[in-house]
């Protein structure tokens, strides 16, 4: 097979062509039926507009903020570092490798549920007050990046 011998793939189903004639079975109003505001050029209402009824969108209630400017952290346990060696250094990648996190947002904080057993140098973003004590009683060591 040669790259000008290759064809593009057929479609599953053709494409619906209208306004061709009457003989494709979808000419004269091509599907519009006839007059009215869907027919016309242009025509037709926009998203979630219920012919002058108060829309869905606008009947449900509103609660709560959602602040778009807030800082998101990914989330582990002090026991889950529990998997890596002694003497491991475990940053954001390592514990993406590891399945731990999925995304990291805007970084990561270990929070102090559970024990530890390895001593090992966690790299992250923010630690509670339990997650470091726990992890420097084990003899590891804690690093945080720092503030501006």
């Amino acid at each position: 097979m040669k790259l000008h011998e290759l064809s593009p793939a057929q479609p599953a189903v053709d494409r619906k062509r209208i306004g061709r004639g009457h003989g494709s079975g979808n000419g004269k109003t091509a599907g519009k039926g006839h007059k009215g505001q869907k027919a016309r050029s242009g025509g037709g209402v926009r998203i979630g507009f219920e012919g002058g009824q108060m829309p869905l969108m606008r009947r449900i209630p509103k609660r709560g903020f959602n602040n778009i400017f807030a800082t998101k952290f990914a989330t582990i346990n002090v026991s889950d570092l529990n998997r890596f060696n002694d003497g491991d250094v475990v940053g954001v990648t390592e514990l993406k490798a590891a399945g731990l996190i999925k995304k990291e947002f805007d970084g990561v904080k270990v929070l102090g549920n559970g024990d530890i057993t390895v001593k090992v140098t966690v790299n992250a973003a923010k630690f509670s007050k339990t997650a470091e004590e726990k992890i420097t009683k084990a003899g590891g060591t804690v690093v945080k990046p720092k503030e501006a």
